[in-house]
């Protein structure tokens, strides 16, 4: 099997590339990436020898690329492409709109067209918006508060239109907040970890008591390649970790385990439109494709602090460009 996979030099891209690899030793990966601030090769220099792995810089916005690269022959698209910054979002958010929708739409006429297999569009659970009590399902109604989350939803829906319009042999998978090596310095765990290592303070929005469930990006791969493998055709599955803490909790984690006092702690003025918890119930991946997060939440986090204080090169390399 060939696969496409788009985004593939990100975070969640790039894991899951070398996981697929690892996993399928008779398969191949395209990784189709732009090479955006957040896109980095370095992040798979240990495959890009392989001679089951090639790569194409290409931007899923530009149908003749995406034609360049689907045509050969591919059986599968992945699609991780994605502006994916809260904040960004708010600063700025028509990329987040070519990239996140329209993106989407070339990718799925490419489907389309050359009849290919399988389409798993990687999605978030900040589509859903935010919930007080209790966790949201896959058919919970989709309430996005900011222009990334509604970049995303706008996605999702084109993805379940062109499934019930054209028949499309689509899935979507929605996790939740994800950590772990390789992450670019701007989300939570990344941000703060090298922060600190670079004895900066950690900006933490309002009193710090918003609630994220955290997902390692190991177990997120496993989930998105058996969803892959074995999951319903025109359905979408909710990936979570089962790890909710509050933002100041992973603060004062981090800064225990790099020795350093909470004093560290930079309270800022919260963020627009800012998300109080997300909560996802994962029982139809668990129950129909007997998945289930194998991550101990602070073993894996210690492990992620770990990785940056080993791989200061990589993160200072990427935050001064």
């Amino acid at each position: 099997m060939k696969v496409l996979v788009t985004g593939g030099a990100g975070f969640i891209g790039s894991n899951f590339i070398r996981y697929f690899l690892n996993r399928h030793p008779d398969d191949q990966v395209v990784n189709f990436d732009k090479l955006t601030y957040a896109g980095n090769l370095e992040n798979l220099k240990d495959v890009e020898k392989d001679p089951r792995y090639k790569f194409i810089k290409g931007d899923i916005c530009d149908p003749g690329a995406v034609e360049a690269a689907v045509a050969p022959g591919v059986d599968a698209i992945i699609n991780f492409a994605a502006e994916s910054h809260v904040d960004r979002s708010i600063q700025s958010a028509g990329s987040f709109v070519q990239t996140d929708v329209y993106g989407t739409y070339v990718l799925l006429e490419a489907v389309k067209m050359h009849k290919i297999g399988r389409y798993i569009q990687i999605s978030t659970d900040e589509v859903y918006g935010s919930i007080n009590t209790g966790s949201f399902t896959e058919s919970s109604t989709l309430s996005p508060n900011s222009p990334y989350a509604a970049s995303k939803a706008g996605g999702d829906l084109l993805v379940r239109a062109y499934h019930k319009t054209h028949k499309l042999p689509v899935i979507i998978t929605r996790s939740s907040n994800n950590f772990g090596p390789y992450q670019y310095p701007e989300k939570l765990i990344s941000l703060f970890t090298t922060n600190a290592l670079q004895g900066k303070k950690l900006p933490l929005y309002g009193k710090g008591e918003n609630v994220r469930d955290w997902l390692f990006v190991l177990d997120n791969c496993e989930a998105i390649d058996l969803v892959f493998q074995k999951g319903k055709v025109g359905e979408v599955y909710n990936i979570g970790g089962g790890s909710e803490r509050k933002n100041i909790e992973i603060a004062r984690f981090i800064l225990k385990e790099l020795n350093l006092p909470e004093s560290c702690i930079e309270y800022v003025t919260d963020r627009l439109g800012h998300d109080w918890r997300y909560s996802l119930d994962c029982g139809k991946i668990k129950s129909e494709l007997g998945w289930q997060a194998k991550a101990d939440f602070n073993a894996a986090l210690f492990q992620t602090i770990q990785w940056y204080k080993d791989n200061e090169e990589w993160w200072k390399k990427c935050i001064s460009t």
